[in-house]
C-alpha cells in the first residue's frame, strides 16, 4: 500500500481505537495490531504515541477548516447567516468527531506540541471567521474571537454529553459570533452589515 494510504488506513484505525478503549490504553503496539501491521510500520510513520495523537489533532482541525469553507461557500452576505454558518460548522464538527477528539486532546495536555497545534490550528480557524465576518462587520477583535473558541468547544463538549443538543449549542454559538460581531460594529461607528 503506498505511504500516504498506509498512513490514513493507521489514522483510521487510531480513530476506531481510541473510540472504542480510549486513550488511556492506547499504544503503538495496540495500533499495531489493531491495523493488522507490524510495529516497526507504525513507529515509522509517527514516531511515537504523541505523533499518532499529534495527527489526530490535525486531522481533525483540517476537516473543520473543511467544514467551515465549505458551508461560507453558499452563505448569503448577511452577518446574522454567516454567524449562524461558522458557529454550525464548529459545533458540527466537534459532534462528528465524537468523544475521541476530547480523549486525544486530553492525553496531549501539557505538552508542548499541542500547545503549538492548538494555537496553529485556532489562528487557522479565526483567520477563516475573520474574513467571512469582516467585510459584514468591520475589524475583529482579537480577544473576543478567542471567545469563540472557548464557547464553542464548551458547548461542544456539552452537546457531546446530551446535556444540552445540538442544536442549542450552535443557537448559542451563534448568538456568541453575532455577539463578536456586532461589538466590532458598535466600535467602528459604522454599520456594515
Amino acid at each position: 500500500m503506498p505511504k500516504p494510504e498506509r498512513h490514513a488506513q493507521l489514522l483510521d484505525a487510531a480513530r476506531d481505537l481510541i473510540r472504542t478503549a480510549g486513550t488511556d490504553e492506547f499504544s503503538l503496539a495496540r495500533l499495531a495490531e489493531h491495523a493488522g501491521v507490524t510495529k516497526p510500520l507504525v513507529y515509522d510513520h509517527f514516531g511515537d504515541r504523541s505523533g499518532v495523537l499529534a495527527e489526530l489533532y490535525r486531522s481533525f482541525e483540517h476537516r473543520q477548516r473543511e467544514m467551515l469553507a465549505a458551508a461560507l461557500q453558499d452563505a448569503p452576505d448577511d452577518l446574522t447567516a454567516v454567524s449562524r454558518v461558522v458557529a454550525g460548522a464548529y459545533i458540527d464538527c466537534c459532534l462528528a468527531e465524537g468523544r475521541e477528539l476530547a480523549d486525544v486532546v486530553a492525553a496531549l495536555a501539557g505538552s508542548s506540541t499541542l500547545t503549538r497545534l492548538r494555537r496553529e490550528a485556532e489562528e487557522a480557524y479565526l483567520d477563516m471567521c475573520r474574513s467571512a465576518l469582516e467585510p459584514l462587520a468591520g475589524p475583529l477583535d482579537p480577544a473576543g474571537l478567542l471567545a469563540v473558541i472557548g464557547a464553542g468547544d464548551a458547548l461542544a463538549r456539552r452537546a457531546l454529553d446530551g446535556s444540552i443538543t445540538a442544536e442549542q449549542a450552535r443557537a448559542a454559538l451563534s448568538r456568541v459570533v453575532a455577539a463578536v460581531a456586532a461589538d466590532a460594529t458598535d466600535h467602528d461607528g459604522e454599520d456594515h452589515a
